[in-house]
C-alpha cells in the first residue's frame, strides 16, 4: 500500500469586464475579472484538479460540472474544501501544496502571503505547507497578450498516520 501520493492540476480562464478577480481565495484589484461558471478562481481550481488527481478521481469538472446551476457563482473556496472533504473520506491528508500563477497582470507578490492563509485555512493545514508562486509570460501569448490568467498545482497526499 501507498503511503502518498501525487497529483499536477491545471486551470485556465480568460479576462471579461465586469467580474471580481479571485485568485487563491484572494479578492485581487484589477481592472477584469476571470470567465467561469463559479468564481474562476484558477489557483483554487488547479489545486483541485491536483487533489482529484492524487486521488485518482477525475477532474474538477466531473464533479462540479458547469451545466450544474447549484455550482453558478459559486466559491472556490467551498469547491476546494469538498474536495478536500474526498481526500479525508480516504484516508488522505494534505502534505504540501506547490503552486504557479502565471500572469502577465496583475502583480501578485504582495497578494502572496493572503493566498498561502487562505488555502492553508481551508485545508486544515499549516501555511509552512503551502508555496505561492508567481511570474509572468515574458509579453509571450495569451498570458503575455493579458488576455487571461494560468495556475498549475502539484500536490502531495499522505495516508493519515504513516509517514514517508
Amino acid at each position: 500500500m501507498m503511503n502518498y501520493s501525487v497529483g499536477m492540476g491545471h486551470d485556465v480562464h480568460r479576462f471579461i469586464e465586469g467580474r471580481k478577480l479571485f485568485l487563491g481565495g484572494v479578492e485581487v484589484p484589477y481592472t477584469h475579472g476571470l470567465l467561469g461558471h463559479s468564481d474562476a478562481d484558477v489557483v483554487l481550481h488547479a489545486i483541485c484538479d491536483a487533489i482529484l488527481g492524487a486521488l485518482s478521481l477525475g477532474d474538477i469538472g466531473e464533479h462540479f460540472p458547469d451545466t450544474d446551476p447549484q455550482y453558478k457563482g459559486i466559491s472556490s473556496g467551498v469547491l476546494l474544501a469538498k474536495v478536500d472533504e474526498k481526500a479525508r473520506a480516504k484516508g488522505w491528508i494534505i502534505g504540501n501544496v506547490d503552486v504557479i500563477i502565471l500572469a502577465q497582470e496583475p502583480k501578485l507578490r504582495d497578494f502572496k502571503p493572503k493566498m498561502k492563509y487562505y488555502i492553508a485555512n481551508t485545508l486544515g493545514i499549516s501555511e509552512d505547507q503551502v508555496n505561492i508562486k508567481a511570474g509572468t509570460n515574458e509579453g509571450l501569448g495569451f498570458i503575455g497578450a493579458k488576455e487571461g490568467i494560468a495556475s498549475y498545482a502539484v500536490v502531495l497526499l499522505v495516508k493519515e498516520g504513516s509517514s514517508i
